[in-house]
C-alpha cells in the first residue's frame, strides 16, 4: 500500500506499534493487579481463619456462617523442622484449584494448621477476566488501527492539496495559495511555496522583457554600425574620414559590450544564488563599502553620511548578492544626486529585521513606473536600465524586500531600502 520512503507508512508502523505496547503493558499491569488484590484478600482471608483456629477460637466466631466456610479444610500436620514464617502456595488437583496456607499452631511440639481452600470459582473468575481483557485488547488494537489509518490520511490531506493545486500550475497561470485555508502547522509551508511562487513569477515576465530588451537594445546600436558602414562605403573617403568613422563605430559597439556585460552580469548572479550562504556581519559589510564609496562620492564633489545601528547583524547569506545589492543603492545615489548634497547609508533594527536605507537629494523617481524591469530608466543619466533589475533578483533569492520611493520630508531625493529578516538572522553583540 505505501512505498518504505512514505513518511505515512513509518508513521502508521511506529503510532500501531506504540499504541500495541502501551495497550499490552496496560492491560497485563491491570490483570497482575487485579490477580494480585485477589490473592492477597483470600490470602488475608486464610490468615484470619487460622489466628482464630490458634487462640482456641471456633470458625463460628468469625461471624456469619457463609458458603465460603463451607470449601475451607483444617487440619494439624507436624513438621520435622520449625517453620516461623507463614507458608503459602497454590496446587491443582483434577479440575480444582486449592490454596494452602501453612500457620504455626504450637511451635513446641512442631505442629502448624494446615488451611486448604477452593479457590475454582476465583481461578475461574480470572481466567474470564483475562479472557475479556484479551478479547479488549483486539477491539482496541483494531481501532487503533483505524484511527492510525485515519489520523495519517488526515495529516498528508493538506499534502495532497498543494500538490494537486501545484500541478495544475503553470508559468503562464501561477496563483498563490491561499494559506488561511491550510492548517496552522502547514502555514510556514504555505508562505514559502507562495514565496517560491511569487519569485517564478518574476523570473518568467522579467525575463520574457529581459529578451525583448535586449533584441532591441542591441538592434539599434547594428543598425547604426551598418548604416554607418554603408554611407562610408558610397564613396572615397580620405583617411581622417575613415578613422571618424571607425571611431564612431567602436564608440556603439562599446556600448553594445556594456549592454552584453551587464547580461553576463545576470547570468554570474543565478549562479551566486546557488552558493552555500556564510555567516556574515552585515554592520562590518556595509562599513567596507562606506568607506569605498566616501572616496568616490569626495571626488565627485558630494558626502556620504553613514549611521550603523546595532554594532553587529550576524546572518547566514550570500555576500556576494547582498554586496550587489548595496553597492547598486549607493551608485545610483551618487549618480542622480547634485554636487555639494548629501547621500546618506544608514541600517536600523524594526519588528522585521534589519531595515538599510539609502537616502538622496537627487531628482527622485515616478513611482507609476515598475523600477525593476529590465532596461527600465530613470532620469536623465545615462545607463543600460539592469541595475535595480539585478537588485530585486538578488533580495528575492536573499528572502529579503528592497523598496524605491521618494522622500517624505519634504525634500527632493528617494529612498532606496533593504529588509533583512530576522528570522535567518541573528544580532551578535559586540564585547565593549
Amino acid at each position: 500500500m505505501f512505498s518504505k520512503r512514505s513518511i505515512r507508512r513509518n508513521f502508521l508502523i511506529k503510532l500501531i506499534f506504540a499504541s500495541a505496547s502501551l495497550i499490552f503493558i496496560f492491560s497485563s499491569i491491570l490483570y497482575f493487579y487485579i490477580e494480585k488484590s485477589i490473592y492477597d484478600e483470600k490470602r488475608q482471608e486464610l490468615i484470619q481463619y487460622a489466628k482464630n483456629i490458634a487462640n482456641n477460637k471456633s470458625i463460628e466466631q468469625m461471624g456469619m456462617f457463609s458458603d465460603t466456610q463451607l470449601s475451607l479444610n483444617v487440619e494439624i500436620i507436624y513438621l520435622k523442622k520449625p517453620q516461623v514464617n507463614v507458608d503459602l502456595y497454590e496446587d491443582t488437583i483434577g479440575k480444582s484449584t486449592y490454596l494452602t496456607l501453612i500457620y504455626p499452631f504450637n511451635l513446641k511440639d512442631v505442629s502448624y494448621l494446615k488451611v486448604t481452600k477452593e479457590i475454582t470459582p476465583t481461578k475461574i473468575l480470572l481466567e474470564k477476566i483475562l479472557h475479556y481483557i484479551f478479547i479488549i485488547n483486539i477491539a482496541g488494537f483494531l481501532l487503533v488501527i483505524i484511527y492510525a489509518i485515519t489520523l495519517s490520511k488526515m495529516l498528508v490531506t493538506p499534502i495532497h492539496t498543494l500538490s494537486s493545486r501545484l500541478s495544475n500550475m503553470n508559468e503562464h497561470l501561477m496563483k498563490p495559495i491561499k494559506i488561511k485555508e491550510l492548517p496552522e502547522e502547514f502555514e510556514p509551508l504555505g508562505a514559502t511555496i507562495n514565496h517560491l511562487i511569487s519569485r517564478i513569477r518574476n523570473f518568467v515576465k522579467y525575463q520574457k522583457e529581459l529578451f525583448i530588451g535586449t533584441a532591441h537594445e542591441l538592434k539599434t546600436p547594428l543598425a547604426v554600425i551598418k548604416l554607418k558602414n554603408q554611407v562610408t562605403l558610397i564613396k572615397k573617403r580620405s583617411p581622417e574620414e575613415y578613422i571618424d568613422a571607425l571611431k564612431v563605430t567602436n564608440k556603439t559597439i562599446d556600448e553594445m559590450n556594456i549592454i552584453v556585460s551587464n547580461i553576463l552580469n545576470i547570468g554570474r548572479q543565478e549562479g551566486a544564488q546557488f552558493d552555500k550562504p556564510v555567516e556574515v556581519d552585515v554592520i562590518a559589510l556595509l562599513k567596507q563599502k562606506a568607506e569605498d564609496f566616501k572616496l568616490l562620492a569626495e571626488n565627485e564633489g558630494k558626502e556620504l553620511y553613514i549611521d550603523f545601528k546595532p554594532n553587529s547583524f550576524m546572518a547566514m547569506l550570500q555576500a556576494t548578492l547582498l554586496n550587489q545589492i548595496i553597492q547598486n543603492f549607493l551608485q545610483n545615489a551618487l549618480k542622480f544626486t547634485p554636487t555639494d548634497k548629501t547621500v546618506t547609508l544608514k541600517s536600523s533594527l524594526d519588528d522585521v529585521g534589519l531595515l538599510i536605507e539609502v537616502i538622496d537629494e537627487g531628482c527622485g523617481i515616478d513611482e507609476t513606473v515598475d523600477l525593476y524591469a529590465p532596461f527600465k530608466r530613470q532620469g536623465n543619466k545615462s545607463g543600460v536600465g539592469l541595475g535595480l533589475f539585478l537588485a530585486k533578483s538578488a533580495a528575492d533569492a536573499l528572502g529579503a524586500k528592497i523598496k524605491i520611493q521618494n522622500r517624505t520630508d519634504g525634500v527632493d531625493g528617494t529612498v532606496a531600502s533593504l529588509q533583512l529578516n530576522s528570522k535567518l538572522s541573528c544580532i551578535i553583540p559586540r564585547k565593549k
